[in-house]
C-alpha cells in the first residue's frame, strides 16, 4: 500500500526521513530559544499568535520539502492556517485528550491536512502521537470538557468514546513527518521518561479553503504557495537580528 492509498484507507500516513539533521537542530534550537523568551508558557502552548512574526517558524514551514507533501493532499495553492509546537518536557509532559482537530476550526470547508514533524524521537514512552486508523470516515463529533480533572494539554476532549485497544502509536524519529486528516481521531499519553518529546503541527490549507473568524487577517494565516484564493493573509516577517532566532540562511530573510 502506497503512503497515499494509506491515507486514504486509515486517515494518516508517515513520510520518514523528510527533513535533514541540520534544519531539526535549528528547529530544537529554536524551540528552546521560545521557551527563554516567553518563560509564561510551558512547552506545550507555544503556537499560533507567535508564528507569522518569527521568520523561522515561517522559513520551516514554507519549507518546500513540507509544502510538497502538502501539495499530494491539498493541491499547489497553499496556505497556512496555523502551527504549534508541543515539547512535553521529561516525566511532567501532559497527555492530549481524545479529539478531532476539525472540531475546533473556523474553516469552511474543512478541507485540510496536518503535518506533524518530529523534532525528537517520539515514543510510547515520552507520550507520541496515537492515532484510530479509520476514524476519518467518521463524521465531526462535538466536544466536552474533560471529566476526570487530571491533568492534560486541553480541558476538552470528544465527545464520543473511543476504543483505545485500537489505537496505533506513531513512532517517529527525527525528521519524520506524520500526516493526518482532520477529522481522525488522536490523542497522546503523558511523558513519563526522562525525554522531551517535541513535535510541530502544521496545518495547510488549499487557498480554497475559507478561515471563517472575525480577527482578520488569521494570526498565523500565510501565503505560502501558489495562487491567495479566498483569504487575507499576514505579512512575511523580516529578520532583525538581536531581535529573532538566527538560523541558516537569516540573512535572505533581512
Amino acid at each position: 500500500m502506497d503512503l497515499m492509498e494509506k491515507y486514504a484507507t486509515d486517515g494518516y500516513a508517515i513520510f520518514r526521513g523528510v527533513l535533514d539533521g541540520g534544519l531539526v537542530g535549528e528547529a530544537d534550537g529554536h524551540v528552546r530559544w521560545l521557551q527563554e523568551h516567553y518563560p509564561g508558557r510551558s512547552g506545550e502552548d507555544l503556537s499560533t499568535e507567535l508564528v507569522a512574526a518569527d521568520p523561522f517558524w515561517v522559513r520551516l514551514v514554507s519549507d518546500d520539502r513540507l509544502l510538497d507533501i502538502a501539495e499530494r493532499f491539498i493541491g499547489p495553492d497553499i496556505a497556512l492556517f496555523a502551527s504549534h509546537y508541543i515539547a512535553k518536557p521529561p516525566r511532567t509532559g501532559k497527555a492530549v485528550l481524545w479529539h478531532q482537530d476539525g472540531a475546533f476550526w473556523p474553516l469552511d470547508p474543512m478541507n485540510v491536512v496536518t503535518l506533524w514533524v518530529a523534532v525528537d524521537r517520539s515514543t510510547p514512552e515520552n507520550g507520541c502521537l496515537r492515532v484510530i486508523p479509520g476514524s476519518h470516515r467518521d463524521e465531526l463529533h462535538g466536544v466536552r470538557e474533560r471529566r476526570d480533572g487530571g491533568d492534560a494539554v486541553f480541558d476538552v476532549e470528544s465527545d464520543t468514546t473511543v476504543d483505545e485497544s485500537q489505537a496505533v502509536d506513531m513512532v517517529l524519529e527525527p525528521g519524520d513527518v506524520e500526516v493526518h486528516h482532520p477529522n481522525i481521531m488522536h490523542g497522546s499519553n503523558a511523558n513519563t521518561s526522562p525525554h522531551r518529546r517535541c513535535g510541530l503541527t502544521i496545518r495547510y490549507i488549499p487557498t480554497s479553503t475559507r478561515i471563517t473568524t472575525e480577527e482578520q487577517p488569521f494570526p498565523s494565516a500565510l501565503l505560502l504557495r501558489g495562487e491567495p484564493g479566498v483569504n487575507t493573509y499576514r505579512e512575511r516577517p523580516a529578520y532583525v537580528e538581536g531581535r529573532h532566532f538566527p538560523f541558516t540562511g537569516a540573512e535572505r530573510w533581512a
